[in-house]
């Protein structure tokens, strides 16, 4: 079944690759506490836990590299009204109203913004929608995004697909994003590959970062 997916989607025209450019950011998307806290109601499990762990290490790359790095995290105002049909559809993200549940709404360790690194809260899925992190991107000129976060098939994806839309291109690093089970998670990354985005390891991410600190 393998090879007959990936016969279909070659004969689709689906594997073309997009090349990064050499003014990237990272993009850090919603790596707070209910990820990664057992009995939060957001809880991820080893998936969500994993993808804190690479985070962690793609933030040191990124901080290395001196490239500006955006976090994001989510807030709603007392009974969700400014979460729309989100909030309605996923009744979890209640923990994120304000004054709820602070523990849960802080940035998972390790994780935490930096001093000069940007702040975008958001009420949606996409990092992008109803924010100001498009312009920020632009202003800074940027022309690729390291995305890192959670989750995969979410907010994750989301953001992937309209970081294309607005022009950027999208590096999802596999070993820093995350889901609640393998199967979403392995799905969306396939989707995302053949679409809209560069699937990509931290490995080849540390090399890419490498490739410009040395360029001429």
């Amino acid at each position: 079944m393998g090879n007959e997916l990936a016969d279909n989607y070659a004969r689709g025209g689906f594997t073309r690759r997009l090349t990064p450019g050499r003014r990237p950011a990272l993009l850090v998307i919603d790596l707070v506490a209910a990820y990664v806290t057992e009995g939060s109601p957001l809880f991820g499990g080893e998936g969500c836990l994993s993808a804190q762990r690479g985070a962690i290490a793609l933030l040191d790359l990124a901080r290395t590299a001196r490239i500006p790095v955006i976090h994001t995290n989510v807030a709603f105002q007392p009974g969700g009204r400014d979460g729309g049909v989100f909030f309605r559809k996923v009744p979890a993200l209640a923990c994120f109203e304000a004054g709820r549940s602070p523990g849960l709404a802080a940035f998972a360790s390790g994780l935490e913004p930096a001093a000069g690194e940007t702040l975008i809260t958001k009420q949606y899925a996409s990092a992008f929608f109803g924010t100001s992190l498009a312009p920020t991107l632009v202003s800074m000129g940027v022309d690729t995004v390291l995305i890192a976060g959670v989750s995969t098939s979410g907010c994750v994806r989301a953001s992937a697909v309209d970081c294309c839309q607005h022009g950027f291109v999208p590096l999802v690093v596999r070993d820093a994003v995350g889901d609640r089970a393998p199967q979403p998670h392995e799905a969306n990354l396939f989707d995302l590959q053949a679409k809209y985005a560069e699937v990509v390891e931290l490995g080849w991410v540390r090399d890419y970062l490498s490739s410009l600190s040395t360029a001429p």
